[in-house]
């Protein structure tokens, strides 16, 4: 990475955090260049506008979402293993390992109308995660480790909501309780589904 790509990248970084803990729109590119350190002429020779620099920050933090969520199921061997670790990934969201906690909140209310672009990159992140855990269900179906009376889109699709909607309750009653009750209650229906192994 050249020196101009790694200034690049520490800008999005910087301006990651700001946006992803005040807003898009709460956040100016003055408060932008003061975090990164860096002139006008410099981010304006790197980012067209703010809106460019948005996408590429909301881009950088979706990634950081998906590396976790493949980098935690690929530690495990069975579908259940995979799927009770993907929720306990969740387990406290009063503690994200993202500054600012979880960017699929926070900028969904915030790009619901003002911001297609951005919309369209949650979106695709929703997609993906409902799409991964149904598959890893599916994969539990057929090889015989779960129950074929699960439907994996429709868990796979609860499950994101429940971890999603999590993430806000929790932090607006400051409390991890919510969460843990879902993750149980998830876990347990999972569990039900299980098949003996001869």
């Amino acid at each position: 990475m050249s020196k101009g790509e790694q200034k690049r990248q520490f800008i999005i970084e910087q301006a990651a955090i700001l946006f992803n803990e005040r807003g898009i729109a709460g956040t100016s590119v003055d408060e932008v260049l003061e975090v990164a350190n860096t002139s006008k002429g410099c981010f304006y020779g790197h980012f067209e506008s703010k809106d460019e620099l948005a996408q590429a920050a909301v881009d950088y933090l979706l990634g950081k979402l998906n590396d976790r969520r493949n980098n935690t199921v690929s530690k495990h061997k069975t579908a259940i293993a995979k799927i009770n670790a993907a929720l306990d990934n969740s387990k406290n969201p009063l503690k994200s390992y993202i500054e600012g906690g979880c960017p699929i909140v926070n900028f969904s209310t915030e790009t619901d109308d003002t911001n297609p672009a951005i919309k369209k990159k949650l979106k695709n992140m929703v997609d993906t995660a409902i799409t991964t855990y149904a598959n890893i269900i599916q994969e539990g179906i057929d090889n015989g480790e779960l129950s074929n009376a699960i439907n994996p889109v429709e868990f796979a699709t609860r499950m994101m909501l429940s971890i999603e909607g999590g993430n806000a309750i929790c932090r607006v009653l400051n409390s991890t309780k919510p969460m843990q009750i879902m993750i149980k209650s998830l876990k347990n229906e999972l569990a039900s589904y299980a098949l003996e192994k001869e």
